[in-house]
């Protein structure tokens, strides 16, 4: 009812807000003054267009999504195209346009109708206070009240039906549009997806370290105990060789046949410990311990074990999302290896910075340089699994050096 009551003066004035930006457009569009004036009345129907949605969504509990950020270019005449050719802009003129009939219906429905229904209701006591007098009984005056009354019950009906076309209407044009709903469904979808993959690869890093990595280790003290039993055997085997009290055949408690058992034991414990050497960096390969306090100990750690000497700068103000770390510390990995191999540098800067919702990641060295996405450095499957969490990789690596690369990531997906 607050709804249908408000339509009226809302859409009068939102009706003439988009017929006079159309005719005021058209008329300055021969002059210096008509594109300012447009960009001028389509930002204004952008922000009338949000105030309606929010009315729409408080009076009609009727949620519809924002549309996504305009986008702000470096530049005046660049931002005045983007606001040109900004569909939201567009869509929300349109609105106002269709909003004036709408509201000036729904207005006659919630404030007419009911003052029509108090009028046929209370035709006879009406017509005879105008005219006082004997009068006879028309048929107006029997027709009137359930005429009223039938007025009356169709309002609620009548409302129902106008509150629905202004919630079609506010979510067709005040909305996303298909497109970007699809892609916002598929974004969520996608941040969904990589959270779990994420709880999977630290449950199974939990089960790799606790159980499997646990049990090895436990088959690596009980190798170790059996080698220092076979060795005490020796001990007391040698003694008895000694006095020629062994066997004349070498079975498993002569001497010959403990240092074979020994020599066994030693090559399974090796084995053991180089599984366990190896787990240890799958699971540090799957969820690296050091991730746990974020990336302001983790890349410091990171950058311990690089053979290039790092100097490591920070500035972490926020602290990103469990997958945006998992990406950036990978990143800088990758990139510290490459150096590594690949660059023949001496020395390695490495700057990181998260404020604003972004991630900034900067591993520059002074290397020979010439590295180039695809050219099998490793660059080009690290842009990609960037690309997966909206991330950008850029590279610049003059012949000569020094070489420069840069990621940039959202602090949320």
């Amino acid at each position: 009812m607050a709804f249908a009551v408000l339509g009226l003066p809302l859409g009068v004035l939102g009706g003439v807000y988009a017929v006079a930006v159309l005719y005021g457009g058209a008329l300055l569009s021969l002059t210096v003054l008509g594109l300012p004036f447009l960009v001028a009345a389509l930002l204004g129907a952008r922000g009338i267009g949000g105030l309606h949605r929010r009315l729409v969504g408080r009076l009609l509990d009727e949620p519809v999504a924002p549309p996504p950020p305009r986008d702000r270019p470096a530049g005046l005449f660049a931002r005045g195209r983007v606001v040109l050719t900004d569909p939201v802009a567009w869509r929300s003129l349109l609105y106002l346009l269709l909003r004036l009939p709408l509201g000036t219906l729904g207005f006659l429905v919630a404030v007419g109708l009911p003052l029509a229904c108090g009028w046929l209701a209370g035709f006879p006591l009406w017509v005879r206070l105008l005219e006082p007098g004997p009068r006879p009984v028309g048929w107006l005056d029997v027709l009137g009240p359930p005429a009223g009354l039938t007025v009356l019950a169709a309002v609620p009906v009548a409302l129902r039906g106008l509150s629905r076309a202004n919630r079609a209407l506010a979510r067709a044009l005040l909305g996303p549009v298909r497109s970007q709903q699809r892609v916002r469904h598929l974004e969520s979808a996608r941040a969904t997806l990589l959270a779990e993959n994420t709880d999977r690869l630290r449950q199974l890093e939990r089960d790799l370290h606790d159980g499997t990595q646990a049990q090895l280790v436990a088959l690596a003290i009980t190798l170790s105990l059996a080698d220092d039993a076979l060795a005490e055997l020796a001990e007391r085997a040698e003694p008895a060789d000694a006095a020629g009290l062994a066997p004349a055949e070498s079975g498993p408690g002569s001497a010959p046949g403990v240092g074979r058992l020994r020599t066994l034991v030693d090559r399974a414990r090796g084995q053991t410990d180089d599984t366990i050497a190896g787990l240890r960096r799958l699971t540090r390969g799957i969820h690296p311990v050091a991730l746990d306090a974020g990336l302001a100990e983790a890349l410091p750690a990171l950058t311990a074990t690089s053979p290039v000497p790092v100097t490591v700068r920070l500035d972490l103000r926020e602290r990103p999302e469990e997958v945006i770390e998992r990406a950036v510390y990978f990143c800088a990995a990758e990139l510290l290896t490459n150096v590594a191999k690949h660059s023949g540098a001496r020395s390695v800067e490495l700057s990181a910075s998260a404020g604003d919702g972004k991630v900034r990641l900067t591993v520059r060295d002074d290397g020979r340089g010439g590295a180039v996405v695809g050219a099998g450095s490793g660059l080009a499957g690290l842009a990609e699994r960037l690309a997966a969490v909206d991330g950008v990789l850029r590279v610049e690596s003059p012949p000569g050096g020094p070489t420069t690369v840069a990621a940039e990531l959202p602090c949320r997906l």
